[in-house]
Order: structure tokens, then C-alpha cells, then sequence
């Protein structure tokens, strides 16, 4: 089964071609206090940021009435903010750059993750034989939701090792118990996802890890460089009608970062909802010391990150390939800078 080009049929925002300008700091009250965010997997580590700034009400400190729309992948949430049903995305940066590839100009204001913290792994139920990434032609691969970023680095490796996404079949099968249960099953041959689930799968002896990325080291291995992962963004035309209200979102993220840069196991687990746990408080937490170094401490986007997504992209891309993107487009550490001057714990 072929990747499903996840941007097909959406028509460009209002303002979307705006060219990028000079972003003006929060000095007022948010422009609009509602705010609408669309999240693909909602439970997953790589967007616990989010998930901390609303259970502890720093979006609401923030005069923000913040309402979360969750979604089987990234990919679907995209099309919530593309199709107007969501003002903002928390989702992988490298979506921003293939909206830029469509004309649509979309920009990241705040990071969540500076490693994507996505791991491939083998069934061990189904291919027990499995010695190279060449053994995956012809199977069935889960991802989160075909064109998430689960999909995108999977892509990257299959590409690595000379593979397309057309020689092996992309799954969506969430993030979740669902994800687990199609390994589990037998449904999948592969599974391309991230903790908690993947550390479940490690732990229970169901996968043999191919590739990962929960690490800086790890991440710089397989990418050649940083790699940004989650982070907020929303389309030029939000951010240029809205800097005071996207100066809010920024100020309660970057305060939810650095509340985890301190936060203790006991404290995160008591802050999550149960559901987040699959069951399993030790392996919530072993895998919470898996994933603790790819969130990023700051919100500020690494210098070489916005490149790295770029080249990865265009390795096995043909949206990307030939098109004249421009990363610098496509992020902002302004807002970010300003939250570090004034945000408080």
C-alpha cells in the first residue's frame, strides 16, 4: 500500500501566502480567547508538553480557553487546522515544510521535542528471522496514521536502505491499546510508534528494535543532524491576526517544559490522565526515562533543525523534491525568546 499524501484536496487558508514578516510581541490581552488545538495521539510522550499545560491549567493562567481535539495521527490533525475546524496544531515540524510545498504558509512558534522519539521494531511473532531493513518489502508496517510523522521516519529508513514506501504497506493503527493489540495480533509485521507503546512492546519481549530515536545521539545517527519534532503551529495568517494570543500559547508551553525539566516520576503520574498509563504505572515511568532527554528544555528550535527535517524530507519525498521550500519560513523562536524572559515555573 502506498503512503496516502495526507494534503490532498485542502485548499489554502485565508492569508496563507502572506510572506513571512517581523512577529510582534504579546503586550494586550490574546486577540481571541478561544483557541482551538488539533493533537494526533494525544497520550504519547511526544506531546506531554501539551498535555501538562492543560491539566495544570497554564493555558487558563494565560486568559486562554484552550479546547484539544485529539486524533489517530498527526497527519488528521493537520487537516483539522488546513480545513479551518482548528486554529492551531500540536504536531511534527516537518509538516510545516510539506504545507509550505502546497503554498500554504504555516509556521512553528513553540518546540515540544527536539528528537522525534519515534522507534521501528520488528515483530519477533512474525518475522523472527528478521536480519536488515531489506526484509520489511512486502510487509505490513502500523503506523499512527499514514502521513504522520511515524510514517515520515519510516519512510527515511526504508529510503536509507533503498526501499520506497511502496514496497511495504502502511497501517494506521493509532497510538495506543489499538497499536499494541494489531503487534500483538499478528496483524502487522512492523510497527513504527513511540512510548508509551513502544517501551509496553520492548518490555513484554514482542519486538526487536530496528531504529530509534529517543535520544539526541541516537536522533543525530540516523538524521545526520538535530531533528525538531513536536511543537505548536498554526497557519502565517493566525499568527500575523493573533501575536498576543500565540504570545499566551507560548508563554503556557515553555512553562509546562520547564515544569518537566524538574518534575519527579510520582508528580508526572499524578498529573497525567490514568488512561495515559495503559495500565501500567512502572512502565510509564520506564518509559518517561526513555523519552526525558528528547523533549526540549526551552521551546527554542536548534539552529541545524529546520535543514535536517528539510533533506530528510526530500530523500524519498516526491511532494518535496524540486520544490523551492525555504525552512526559515517555517519557524519562529521570537515568541519563545520573550516567554524565556518572563516565564516563571
Amino acid at each position: 500500500m502506498q503512503r496516502r499524501t495526507f494534503l490532498a484536496g485542502s485548499a489554502a487558508l485565508a492569508g496563507a501566502t502572506l510572506a513571512a514578516t517581523p512577529l510582534a510581541f504579546a503586550q494586550g490581552k490574546p486577540e481571541t480567547t478561544k483557541v482551538a488545538i488539533a493533537v494526533g495521539g494525544k497520550n504519547l510522550f511526544y506531546y506531554l508538553p501539551l498535555t501538562i499545560a492543560e491539566r495544570r491549567n497554564y493555558f487558563k493562567d494565560e486568559g486562554l480557553d484552550v479546547e484539544i481535539s485529539d486524533f489517530a495521527g498527526g497527519s488528521q490533525a493537520l487537516k483539522a487546522a488546513v480545513g479551518g475546524s482548528a486554529d492551531v496544531v500540536s504536531g511534527a515540524f516537518e509538516h510545516t515544510l510539506l504545507l509550505q510545498a502546497q503554498k500554504q504558509m504555516f509556521r512553528e512558534f513553540v518546540l515540544q521535542g527536539r528528537a522525534p522519539q519515534i522507534v521501528l521494531a520488528v515483530s519477533k511473532k512474525t518475522m523472527p528471522n528478521y536480519k536488515s531493513i531489506a526484509d520489511l518489502k512486502g510487509k505490513k508496517i502500523g503506523v499512527t496514521a499514514p502521513g504522520s510523522s511515524t510514517s515520515i521516519m519510516a519512510s527515511f529508513v526504508l529510503a536509507k536502505a533503498g526501499l520506497t514506501a511502496k514496497d511495504v504497506a502502511f497501517i494506521g493503527v493509532g497510538a495506543g491499546a489499538g497499536a499494541i493489540a494489531a503487534l500483538q495480533s499478528g496483524q502487522i509485521d512492523a510497527i513504527a510508534n513511540l512510548d508509551p507503546v513502544m517501551t509496553r512492546l520492548e518490555r513484554a519481549g514482542e519486538i526487536r528494535v530496528v531504529t530509534d530515536t529517543r535520544t539526541l545521539a541516537d536522533t543525530r545517527s540516523v538524521f545526520g543532524g538535530d531533528m525538531p519534532a513536536g511543537c505548536l503551529y498554526a497557519s502565517q495568517s493566525f499568527i500575523t491576526k493573533n501575536p498576543n494570543t500565540t504570545q499566551a500559547l507560548t508563554n503556557a508551553m515553555v512553562r509546562s517544559l520547564k515544569w518537566l525539566q524538574a518534575a519527579s516520576g510520582s508528580e508526572l503520574i499524578n498529573t497525567v490522565p490514568e488512561g495515559y498509563l495503559l495500565g501500567d504505572r512502572a512502565v510509564y515511568l520506564d518509559a518517561w526515562q526513555h523519552v526525558r532527554e528528547a523533549l526540549s528544555p526551552d521551546g527554542l528550535m536548534p539552529a541545524d533543525g529546520p535543514a535536517t527535517s528539510l533533506k530528510t524530507l526530500q530523500a524519498f519525498d516526491p511532494a518535496v523534491q524540486g520544490k523551492p521550500i525555504d525552512p526559515s519560513k517555517a519557524w519562529t523562536n521570537d515568541f519563545v525568546k520573550k516567554a524565556l524572559t518572563t516565564v516563571k515555573v
